[in-house]
Order: C-alpha cells, then sequence, then structure tokens
C-alpha cells in the first residue's frame, strides 16, 4: 500500500475544506440569533422609557392598548420567523433586503410592546380570543377579524388562530422550499400577513388610549402599507399571484 496521497477527483471538494463550510452556516445563525436578541433588548428598553413618560395610569387589561400590545407582539414574531427562514433559502438581494427589514423592524417593534406591558404590570399573554381587542366599527370592511362587537373568527383556523397568520402547513412549505420556490413562497405568506398587520394598526391607531400605542400603531399602518406595495411588485416578478 503506498503512503502517498492522491489528488482530489475532479469535481470534489478538498476535504480540508470542508470544516470552514460546515461550520458557516451555525456563525450565520448565532450572529443572527444574537443580533435579535440585541434587537429586542433595545425595543423593551424603549418601550419601557416611552411607557413610563407617556402614561398617567396603566390601560385596563383588556383595552385596545393592552390587546394590541399581545397579539401584535405573536404577529410581529411569526414575520421574523418566516424571514429567517427565507434568509437561510433565497439568493435574491431584494427579497432578502426586504426580509431583513421586516426581520429587525418587528423585532425591535416587539421588544416595545413586551417593554409597555412590563411597565404596565400585566402578563404578555391573556385567555381573551385573538382581536377580540378589536370591533367591526374600528375597521370598517373587516367582519372576518375576529373578536367582539358583531365580528366573529372566520379568520382565524386551528392552525394559524390569527388573521394573516401562516398555517403550520404554509410555515412547513416555506421550510422546504429552495430559492425561487422559497422567494415566491414568502412574498405570499407575507402578503395577507401585512394585510392583517395593517388591519391590527388601524384599530389601535384609532381607538388605543395611550399615546405611545397610537404612535407605534400609526408607524406600523404606514410602514406595511408601504411594504405592501413592495411585496406585491416582487411577487409578480416571480411569477406569483
Amino acid at each position: 500500500m503506498s503512503d502517498t496521497l492522491s489528488p482530489p477527483e475532479e469535481g470534489t471538494t478538498p476535504l480540508k475544506d470542508e470544516p470552514r463550510r460546515r461550520r458557516w452556516r451555525p456563525l450565520q445563525v448565532v450572529a443572527v440569533t444574537w443580533t435579535l436578541l440585541f434587537v429586542l433588548l433595545l425595543g423593551a428598553m424603549a418601550g419601557l422609557w416611552v411607557a413610563r413618560g407617556g402614561l398617567s395610569s396603566s390601560p385596563a387589561d383588556r383595552s385596545v392598548d393592552v390587546g394590541f400590545s399581545r397579539d401584535m407582539q405573536q404577529h410581529h414574531s411569526q414575520a421574523v420567523q418566516m424571514s429567517l427562514l427565507l434568509l437561510e433559502r433565497s439568493g435574491d438581494p431584494e427579497v432578502r433586503t426586504l426580509a431583513t427589514d421586516v426581520l429587525l423592524t418587528q423585532q425591535q417593534q416587539a421588544g416595545q410592546m413586551y417593554g409597555w406591558l412590563v411597565q404596565w404590570g400585566l402578563p404578555q399573554t391573556s385567555s381573551a380570543a385573538p382581536m377580540a381587542w378589536m370591533t367591526s366599527e374600528a375597521v370598517p370592511g373587516m367582519a372576518g377579524m375576529g373578536g367582539t362587537g358583531g365580528m366573529d373568527h372566520s379568520g382565524a383556523t386551528e392552525t394559524a388562530p390569527m388573521p394573516g397568520m401562516a398555517s403550520a402547513e404554509d410555515l412547513q412549505r416555506l421550510t422546504l422550499a429552495a430559492k425561487e420556490e422559497a422567494d415566491r413562497a414568502y412574498l405570499q405568506l407575507m402578503i395577507p400577513h401585512h394585510e392583517a398587520g395593517v388591519a391590527m394598526a388601524t384599530a389601535a391607531a384609532e381607538r388605543a388610549e395611550t399615546t405611545p400605542v397610537r404612535t407605534l400603531a400609526q408607524r406600523i399602518l404606514t410602514s406595511q402599507n408601504a411594504e405592501l406595495d413592495v411585496l406585491r411588485t416582487l411577487l409578480q416578478e416571480h411569477g406569483g399571484s
């Protein structure tokens, strides 16, 4: 037996490169995870600071302010999850840029809402039905959003309990998709997600009792309406509908 190492066959990768290639994905995940934790912490600190300066008293547990803060946190959390899944798969720089913006912006806003609830001395979750703080009068034409005041839960299912939320099957499809298919799936899921977010933000901007909540709701309303135009344009470019 010869001790001489044979050169790698054509088309193969030298073994010395494999550890570096295997480490790349975990390092990316760690970097993104720490970034998101840092952004969430900044948002929570900002939420605490704004709540202290903008509130003379804490809103009631079943108020618009509190319901919006809880439900929009959950809504934002899934947008962050879908954006992370997209960034692992997409090769389109425009879609990746949009997903990164969604990821960082919504993580920071979720932190703000978390901070408000801490400042108000209220739990982050509730036994109330999703969107129970919304009424059909708050957002005309959104009677399927769920909640009270003549609204039902036709916009929710067992797998997607809040309107606009992706189901478990949707998330699995995005998880298994690659490149062009992943871009298209992400855009198709984010459009109804943003549409529901706009409806929620509209209700809070009009009906919340506290200035910080109304201000953030208006910011979400403006930014997600603008992103919806981009999402629809990109989906057309990727052959979706």
